[in-house]
């Protein structure tokens, strides 16, 4: 393929992306889980390394145990995407034009309950996205999609409930879902 068909390809690809932000498809909002799962195994890592305070033991783990689910979870859905005859967004810049998850430099100084608790918001963000497309796929006819993104909307919600016991909370206590953009 030569420069000018590789362009081509790349100009469609960037006009399909548009178009599907614009009216959300199932892949579109895949996208974004991908780009938030970038996101999450980044945040993840940072609480893995600078957790402190008397759980950070029993912390440490439960953030290896995320980490692995995440990368698990963002190449299976990668995968499965293009399964889907979709592309799944795969540039640092695309992970920050898609990501709806914030990093935040400063949470590696907040003690243990203060980056639990931002992890247990940032999976309940996560799952907002995961509801969409969950939605989407069904629309779409794309079962395959809908199901994994219905396994993975468990596994957010078996750690969510994990991470809302270090801090002595149930499953969905204070944490509060807000979609401002209803589809």
């Amino acid at each position: 393929m030569n420069e000018a068909e590789i362009e081509a390809k790349y100009q469609a690809e960037v006009a399909k992306a548009d178009a599907d932000h614009h009216k959300p498809t199932a892949g579109a909002m895949t996208g974004h889980i991908v780009a938030n799962l970038a996101v999450l195994d980044v945040k993840f890592h940072q609480a893995l390394w600078f957790i402190h305070g008397p759980q950070a033991y029993a912390l440490r783990a439960a953030y290896q145990e995320l980490i692995a689910d995440t990368r698990q979870q963002y190449d299976a859905l990668g995968a499965l995407l293009l399964d889907e005859n979709e592309l799944p967004p795969a540039t640092t810049a695309e992970y920050q034009a898609y990501a709806k998850i914030a990093e935040e430099p400063r949470l590696k100084y907040a003690d243990a309950s203060a980056v639990v608790d931002a992890s247990a918001h940032d999976l309940t963000m996560a799952n907002l996205f995961i509801d969409r497309a969950i939605i989407l796929a069904g629309k779409e006819n794309r079962p395959a999609l809908a199901s994994f993104l219905t396994a993975m909307r468990g596994t957010n919600n078996r750690h969510i409930r994990e991470l809302q016991s270090f801090l002595g909370k149930t499953a969905w206590e204070d944490l509060v879902e807000e979609d401002d953009d209803e589809d």
